[in-house]
């Protein structure tokens, strides 16, 4: 099979290659997927540009995310499930197979069958940003009623974020940066739009909620962001929080936040107990079932050592806002 790997850190266009290797026999309680897309995310270039998984295996298949229909199974595993479409959470996470090769073999768990209702692309779209998302607004239990700011609204994780917190019943403030995502994230159902870049933020959102503030909030930039913490989020609220990218070292005004009794929860969702991760899945599926979540695709590049490349680099400059596609079978 073709696949696109890395065995050093580095520039997608200096590490990136496509090989060509044999497909890997599941093993007990694993599966074959037949690729159909490979989803490139920012957890993607992260991993490559850093090699920071390098000394613990080599070479790596790219892509944690994808889509694609079970071609073989191995012992433990209903034979049932060959032919079905399933979408892939985190197959580059601690391992060194990914998405981005014309087969991935990984545990039966980490491919969830993939509802009717929903394609192949949709299903390429959730993994790690989906999954992020829920565990961002679910974390502490149910939201319905309460108010929710969602950081990064018009983003891969915040978009998700958005449209769960909705759907729970919460009234929804996203922040967003870019003008564009203004319009798209009043289609994902937010009531409410602040634009960091122009707004004062706190004295929006104080102004949004009659003085009250939020009850959470899901972070994406939890450093940058970690003043307004204490301003507007209410007494024994909670932040979750799962990038702090611009600032790795936040100064906390902790007695502030302490007297108001808030939970700062940081988390990566690799590191949840594959229990919660299924009932996750489960509740994700149960929305693309009632056809309850819009997806958000920024491009397709084909499956070559340059479309992968391209697509690396898409997400690594920023450049768009959804997923980018790198269409191995699709």
């Amino acid at each position: 099979m073709k696949a696109i790997q890395f065995n050093k850190a580095g520039t997608a266009k200096d590490v990136l290659e496509m090989v060509d290797m044999d497909p890997i026999e599941p093993e007990p309680n694993e599966v074959r997927v037949k690729v159909a897309y490979a989803a490139v995310n920012p957890t993607d270039v992260k991993r490559r540009a850093s090699g920071r998984e390098l000394p613990n295996f080599s070479p790596i298949v790219s892509c944690n995310d994808g889509s694609g229909v079970i071609e073989a199974v191995g012992s433990n595993v209903d034979p049932s499930q060959i032919g079905k479409n399933v979408w892939i959470f985190g197959a580059q996470a601690y391992r060194p197979m990914g998405t981005m090769a014309e087969f991935c073999t990984l545990p039966a768990w980490m491919a969830p069958e993939l509802p009717e209702e929903a394609s192949l692309e949709d299903g390429a779209c959730l993994g790690v940003p989906a999954v992020t998302a829920y565990h961002s607004i679910f974390s502490d239990g149910s939201v319905e009623g309460k108010t929710v700011l969602v950081s990064g609204g018009g983003g891969r994780v915040g978009s998700y974020a958005v449209q769960m917190a909705k759907l729970d019943g919460a009234t929804v403030i996203a922040m967003v940066g870019q003008p564009e995502n203004e319009t798209y994230v009043k289609e994902l159902g937010a009531d409410h739009v602040v634009n960091y870049k122009n707004d004062d933020v706190a004295q929006k959102v104080l102004d949004l909620t009659d003085g009250r503030g939020v009850d959470r909030i899901s972070e994406v930039a939890f450093g940058a962001n970690v003043d307004l913490f204490d301003k507007i989020v209410v007494p024994n609220g909670v932040v979750t929080a799962y990038s702090s990218d611009a600032v790795e070292k936040p100064v906390l005004p902790f007695l502030n936040l302490m007297f108001k009794n808030i939970t700062l929860r940081p988390f990566t969702i690799y590191q949840l107990p594959e229990t919660t991760k299924r009932a996750i899945f489960e509740s994700i599926n149960g929305m693309l079932k009632k056809g309850q979540l819009k997806h958000r695709v920024a491009a397709h590049h084909p499956f070559t050592q340059a479309g992968a490349v391209a697509a690396h680099e898409q997400i690594e400059a920023d450049a768009s806002a959804g997923v980018c596609m790198v269409d191995v079978g699709g």
